[in-house]
């Protein structure tokens, strides 16, 4: 069983950065595509970013495209989301999930219930 546990979100004002880091344990990391998910009170969960095992393609949502950066160390079994710029707007809860599926080793799916393992997510918060 994959576990995975977020940890870098905060409070922060707008036009500062973060990063994110999600650790996985229980699984062969090099074999998952990552996402990075986020929900805001009231709306559904979005994609962010995604990143595939072969090739490490990223792709992003077009709100957050040329700020997050999306990125994976698999010596440590960590996908990380650097976030710059951060808006108000970007407030939520963000996720990363793992897909184990051999669909996603090029290209990393933009689906949510396309993914097997979810963390417990983490708190960002960007105040104007």
């Amino acid at each position: 069983q994959v576990q995975l546990v977020e940890s870098g979100g905060g409070l922060v004002q707008a036009g500062a950065s973060l990063r994110l880091s999600c650790a996985a344990s229980g699984g062969t990391f090099s074999r998952y595509a990552m996402g990075w998910f986020r929900q805001a009170p009231g709306s559904e969960r979005e994609f962010v970013a995604a990143i595939s095992w072969i090739g490490g393609r990223t792709d992003y949502a077009g709100s957050v495209k040329g700020r997050f950066t999306i990125s994976r160390d698999n010596a440590k079994n960590t996908v990380y989301l650097q976030m710059n710029s951060l808006k108000p707007e970007d407030t939520a809860v963000y996720y990363c999930a793992a897909d184990e599926g051999y669909s996603s080793a090029w290209y990393a799916s933009l689906v949510p219930s396309e993914y097997d393992y979810w963390g417990q997510g983490t708190q960002v918060t960007v105040s104007s």
